[in-house]
């Protein structure tokens, strides 16, 4: 088992599909842990706004496919919250777990190279998606840490059964779990930038802080947070 940081040494990458793993913006569903310390219907749009600028980001990718994945049931609805600027795909079954699983037999063909990337991270760089699409010319699974345990994005280039597994996925630190699962089954791997997706309060408030200096970024996540900065925690309003 290899366990590397992704050096930049891989050849172009050949076109691919990224897949964001999405939700129709429904009150009480999406961001529910901000949603324990914002009004509901501010939280729900905050998840409008950084599913636009992930979508927006994702397009500006070299010779990279763009699709979104989500439940069965939120097909329609987010077919309209997007206007219909990407391909919506159900996954099969319910939860993470089955939406991972779902990417990877669903996409993955010939050796092409499939990214999951989460929805809450527009302000990633986009030279970080294309080494992880680049990564995938030397290993099997690609991985994006984040510095909380998780991870923002995986991508491999075949299904792996059993790699994304309700012992995995159901775990404090996620991260450890997915790579300890990969080593288990022989799966060579290889590391993105760690990086931060928007989860708790003290994430939105670096992110407020990242966007105030380039909201460019993310503009419609900029924008939500200017609008919205009276209902953020007194240390955001102050800059921290």
């Amino acid at each position: 088992m290899q366990f590397s940081r992704e050096t930049g040494n891989a050849p172009p990458n050949e076109h691919g599909m990224l897949v964001i793993m999405a939700k129709a913006p429904r009150p009480g569903v999406v961001k529910t842990r901000l949603a324990k310390k914002f009004p509901v219907p501010a939280v729900t749009e905050l998840y409008r706004c950084l599913l636009d600028d992930t979508i927006k980001l994702a397009r500006t990718l070299n010779e990279i496919d763009v699709t979104l994945m989500c439940p069965e049931a939120d097909v329609e609805e987010l077919v309209r919250a997007t206007d219909n600027t990407v391909p919506v795909v159900p996954q099969t079954g319910s939860g993470l777990e089955a939406g991972l699983n779902s990417v990877f037999a669903h996409f993955a063909l010939h050796g092409r190279r499939i990214v999951a990337f989460n929805s809450d991270t527009p302000h990633l760089p986009g030279s970080v998606l294309q080494k992880a699409f680049r990564a995938l010319a030397a290993c099997d699974v690609v991985i994006g840490p984040t510095r909380d345990g998780g991870y923002y994005l995986v991508g491999a280039t075949t299904s792996h059964p059993g790699l994304f597994h309700k012992d995995v996925m159901g775990t404090t630190n996620a991260l450890d779990s997915l790579m300890a699962r990969a080593r288990t089954m022989k799966l060579s791997v290889q590391l993105t930038d760690p990086f931060y997706d928007v989860d708790e309060p003290a994430d939105l408030e670096r992110l407020a802080a990242e966007l105030e200096i380039t909201p460019g970024k993310a503009p419609r996540t900029a924008n939500w947070l200017r609008t919205w900065k009276s209902a953020m925690p007194c240390t955001m309003k102050n800059g921290g």
